[in-house]
């Protein structure tokens, strides 16, 4: 995985005026944390930084140098977690994990699915279970993503996480018999059924007379 160069500011004052001024001015609160190492509040460009994960190709899960402006400090991290405005959709704070480059990182993998399945095309149903896995690996190996090819699935065939082919130095932490994706067919809806009266041909309803026949009375 190439790294992405980000030049950051060393952020002196905190709270939410400052932070409000900040975003005004086209400036990101961040903090930087990790590797045994107390946090250090920064500031990024928020243009700069969204241009940088829109043409890696990694995204926001390349590992980014970061540059202490006006310093020779830099270090090398990761982006934990990124705050959204709800209404602007603009960045409003990022979190940023120190990795060393030596040192084993756990990730979160999306898990991409390519081809058709036989068993669709024969009137089945994909059925997409897991859609992310978590594995460790060095920072320069990490995957942008798992991409399995469904193509050979037939009806009520699966793929397990074990079925798939990881890059070399990836580990895979979940359970190795989790299904991924399969196909299955679309259950039938159930029919309600209404029986008919029985209808016995011939037959007069029995009638229970009450009182003494007229024949009876005679006698």
């Amino acid at each position: 995985m190439a790294e992405v160069t980000l030049e950051v500011s060393r952020r002196e004052k905190a709270g939410k005026e400052i932070a409000k001024k900040l975003r005004a001015s086209g400036q990101v609160p961040a903090v930087v944390y990790g590797a045994h190492r107390d946090p250090v509040a920064i500031t990024v460009d928020r243009k700069s930084v969204t241009e940088l994960i829109q043409k890696s190709d990694h995204g926001v899960r390349s590992i980014f140098l970061l540059k202490m402006s006006g310093t020779d400090q830099q270090r090398h991290a990761m982006i934990k977690d990124i705050q959204i405005d709800p209404i602007s959709r603009r960045m409003t704070h990022i979190d940023f994990v120190r990795v060393l480059m030596d040192e084993v990182v756990r990730v979160t993998i999306p898990v991409l699915l390519t081809g058709t399945a036989i068993g669709v095309k024969e009137g089945g149903i994909l059925d997409w279970q897991l859609r992310e896995l978590h594995v460790e690996c060095l920072p320069n190996a990490i995957p942008d993503k798992i991409e399995l090819d469904v193509t050979p699935l037939g009806s009520h065939d699966y793929f397990r996480i074990s079925d798939i082919t990881l890059p070399e130095g990836v580990k895979v932490l979940d359970d190795k018999e989790r299904v991924v994706v399969g196909v299955t067919h679309a259950k039938a809806e159930p029919v309600e059924v209404v029986a008919a009266p029985e209808e016995v041909a011939g037959t007069e309803p029995e009638v229970i007379k009450k009182g003494k026949t007229e024949e009876e009375k005679e006698k």
